[in-house]
């Protein structure tokens, strides 16, 4: 027998030959919803029956109710033959096979080390499974074009910010808990300024959106993978002007539903603080304030009037030369 764990199915594989000795058909062989029933497949010569389950069919398929706690989830299936009937009762299956997988629930990513990409990203590994997390600048509200290198905005201009569970796909809910901007690219760096934008997955800053600018959910905190907000650009008030960008993330399980979404009634009355050790960090930066353009000399415009005054000036000297000579010869004849 093999199970496969996959990011976003759950298939497993049983040799023909266990079924034979029990003389069950693979017509005969399903999940607890018959209607997810096995097939027949060679692989390398041999015969095995098996069953393909993907994530969003996990319940409908008679997944039974997902065990978790604060690092992994349990996922657990049944491949079973059909009840067998004598007369007017029905026995156990004669062949029943629980298989399970076990992903992790809470995925931490931090950076130690100052970042000056065009996005903050980690590939990290628990228990065998590879996952990703993402935070990205975009260009406007559409988040169809990141920043490809450290961006420059200008004050009052608008920061698009994406954070997206990319590894695996669509298989966690993510919330973000906390943002906040510092001088410095360490996050918790107390040496300078820091500016909260979220606080318990609301805002902080009058000037936050989440979404991506319409009525759609699309990138609303909690409800999806992919989380988008965005807020006024600003500066502190002493240097650097510029500044990093800190988010503490949360990853739910779809079975979370409303939990995972943050209750912002106000910004001074929030729900509680999700638990530290459920939390991840990401950090993004530097952010830096386009300056206002200052106005540039154009040297032709110096060169040209010095160059007509030296002309009128080297005019008057003929002048004056002329009527000099002019009233030094009127002396002389008289």
């Amino acid at each position: 027998m093999d199970v496969t764990c996959g990011k976003d199915f759950i298939s497993i594989l049983v040799d023909e030959e266990y079924f034979k000795y029990y003389n069950v058909g693979v017509e005969a062989v399903h999940l607890i919803n018959a209607s997810c029933r096995a097939h027949r497949e060679e692989i390398s010569g041999s015969a095995y029956f098996t069953v393909h389950t993907p994530m969003d069919q996990y319940t409908a398929c008679g997944g039974k109710p997902l065990e978790k706690n604060i690092t992994h989830i349990v996922y657990s299936l049944t491949l079973m033959s059909d009840a067998p009937v004598y007369g007017n009762i029905v026995r156990d299956p004669v062949v029943q096979i629980e298989y399970k997988c076990i992903y992790p629930y809470i995925r931490r990513v931090s950076l130690s080390f100052p970042i000056i990409s065009f996005s903050s990203e980690r590939m990290f590994k628990v228990d065998e499974v590879d996952a990703k997390v993402e935070m990205s600048l975009f260009k406007d509200h559409t988040y169809i074009e990141a920043f490809t290198s450290p961006p420059t905005i200008k004050l009052g201009d608008q920061i698009y910010v994406q954070i997206q569970v990319t590894e695996p796909e669509d298989f966690f809910h993510l919330r973000v808990n906390e943002c906040w901007a510092s001088q410095t690219p360490q996050a918790n760096d107390k040496s300078g300024f820091s500016h909260t934008l979220l606080a318990n997955g609301c805002a902080n800053d009058k000037t936050i959106s989440f979404g991506n600018g319409t009525a759609h959910p699309a990138g609303r905190n909690g409800e999806g993978s992919t989380v988008r907000y965005s807020f006024d650009m600003f500066r502190f008030i002493n240097e650097p002007h510029s500044f990093y960008l800190h988010c503490t993330v949360h990853l739910c399980t779809p079975e979370d539903g409303q939990s995972c979404i943050p209750k912002c009634k106000t910004i001074s009355k929030r729900e509680v603080v999700v638990e530290e050790q459920a939390q991840g960090l990401l950090s993004y930066g530097p952010i830096r304030r386009e300056l206002p353009v200052t106005p540039k000399i154009n040297l032709l415009t110096l060169v040209l009037p010095l160059g007509v005054i030296w002309t009128l000036g080297i005019f008057f000297l003929i002048l004056i030369s002329i009527a000099k000579a002019a009233i030094r010869r009127h002396m002389t004849n008289t």
